[in-house]
């Protein structure tokens, strides 16, 4: 169905300023088309790139997206291999867009793992965008909400002889310093937000769509924003908290 994206009116203060996107469905939709997986992971890595766009256009201030999870290591070797390069070589082709457009990249997850080139890579990128001011872009890279707030505590267990808090534990996050989780969008189809961010979604709206990721257009990011917009976000109270 057509979407006519100029009849949604968006008012700034109840747009959500942290957006982040489980990109689910790039093997189901090479598997539709009798393509290998990889097919699907390169047209989805397109979207990705839509999405920030998007994400710039419509003024949103931060955007994480879900790339390569701590349980990806479990597919065949052949498809992670194929992944890496393709996060790899994607990162080499879009660091100088990303610099253009005053993009601020940030990765988050257990980075240590990779091999030492894509480490590189990675560092490399962040410095170059060190200077932006624009969007805060996440790419989570080896990331596993228990594993984040594992490492978190074991951050703040060494050497520390002070009462463990929300807010102790929320600064050795990989997201401290960042908006708080307005609204998480789920491609494909599922119902589940899959070990992402789980301490950040305490209060997170969850938009899921069936529609696979390397589909994900702009109508449906609209789709999700005029949604979320129309949301009254309590917080646990009987009041709409008036800031979100």
């Amino acid at each position: 169905m057509f979407l006519n994206i100029k009849k949604y009116f968006f008012k700034p203060k109840k747009l959500p300023e942290h957006i982040a996107v489980i990109m689910d469905g790039n093997g189901r939709w090479a598997k539709k088309r009798f393509l290998p997986r990889l097919a699907g992971h390169t047209k989805g890595l397109e979207s990705a790139q839509n999405i920030v766009r998007y994400a710039i256009k419509y003024h949103i201030k931060c955007i994480t997206l879900f790339t390569f999870s701590t349980e990806n290591w479990e597919r065949p070797a052949e498809e992670v291999e194929g992944l890496l390069d393709l996060i790899d070589k994607s990162i080499i082709k879009t660091s100088d867009q990303l610099v253009k457009n005053n993009i601020v990249i940030n990765f988050i997850g257990n980075n240590d793992v990779f091999p030492s080139k894509l480490q590189r890579q990675l560092n490399n990128v962040k410095k170059e965008c060190k200077n932006n001011t624009g969007l805060q872009l996440n790419i989570a890279l080896n990331y596993g909400g228990r594993d984040e707030i594992v490492r978190a505590v074991n951050k703040l267990t060494i050497n520390n002889k002070r009462k463990i808090t929300e807010k102790s534990i929320e600064k050795k996050l990989d997201t401290s310093g960042m908006p708080n989780l307005d609204l998480l969008i789920r491609t494909g189809g599922e119902r589940r937000v899959s070990n992402f961010l789980l301490w950040q979604i305490a209060y997170t709206e969850l938009f899921f769509i069936d529609t696979l990721w390397p589909d994900f257009s702009e109508k449906y990011f609209v789709k999700a924003l005029d949604w979320y917009q129309k949301r009254h976000r309590k917080f646990g109270g009987l009041m709409e908290n008036k800031s979100a």
